[in-house]
């Protein structure tokens, strides 16, 4: 919410820890989980390639993230002062510094999962597509994503509004020539048993298509 993270931002100044702070704004710039930080090593960050790799998530399987600017930043600051892990704080010893970190800036209902929800609707704000959001938070079923996003009636409007390719005499939209080269693999990603719909993965996802593609 507005403020919190000034506020988040000025109690961090009085946090022993150096650490601590960092951390957070890793976690907003990413949407990784407290684990996936604190597990976190160099040998499986490219900053070049500006990707964090993840050999094992929660949901089982690896995930490869790509970095923001200010993420390649923190990451940057943190190499000087760190050995094997950019942030080396151990998940007893963070939980005991959040708890205090918080209560310091008054924001006692504030949990560090929140921060995840942060950069993933921060994520779609930007105007990143579902699938591409998936590809950095490591959800296997994109509905889950749903409950992350604040949609309104009235941006959904403009941007049905501003949908070129539909055509009144068809019931799906035609995708254009350039664009053909993306049906097969968003019908490889999203399973077999969804209906022949022809997909717009460029540059956003048609919203209306996109339900019809997984609801079907």
């Amino acid at each position: 919410n507005d403020g919190e993270y000034e506020q988040l931002e000025a109690a961090s100044k009085f946090t022993r820890n150096p650490h601590i702070w960092p951390i957070i704004v890793f976690a907003i710039e990413t949407g990784m989980r407290r684990g996936e930080i604190l597990g976190l090593s160099w040998d499986n960050i490219d900053l070049n390639r500006r990707t964090a790799f993840l050999p094992l998530t929660k949901n089982g399987s690896s995930r490869e993230v790509p970095l923001s600017t200010k993420a390649v930043s923190v990451l940057r600051q943190q190499r000087p002062r760190t050995d094997t892990h950019p942030f080396p704080v151990n998940a007893n010893a963070f939980r005991l510094a959040w708890v205090r970190l918080r209560s310091r800036a008054s924001l006692n209902d504030l949990h560090f999962h929140d921060l995840r929800h942060e950069a993933i609707s921060r994520f779609f704000e930007m105007g990143l597509s579902i699938p591409e959001v998936a590809l950095i938070s490591g959800h296997k079923d994109v509905k889950m994503l749903f409950r992350y996003t604040h949609l309104k009636v009235d941006s959904l409007v403009s941007k049905l509004a501003e949908e070129l390719w539909y055509h009144p005499s068809r019931k799906t939209p035609q995708v254009p020539h350039d664009e053909q080269r993306f049906r097969k693999s968003a019908k490889g990603a999203f399973g077999c048993c969804c209906r022949d719909v022809e997909v717009s993965l460029y540059p956003l996802i048609n919203v209306r298509t996109f339900l019809l593609f997984i609801f079907a």
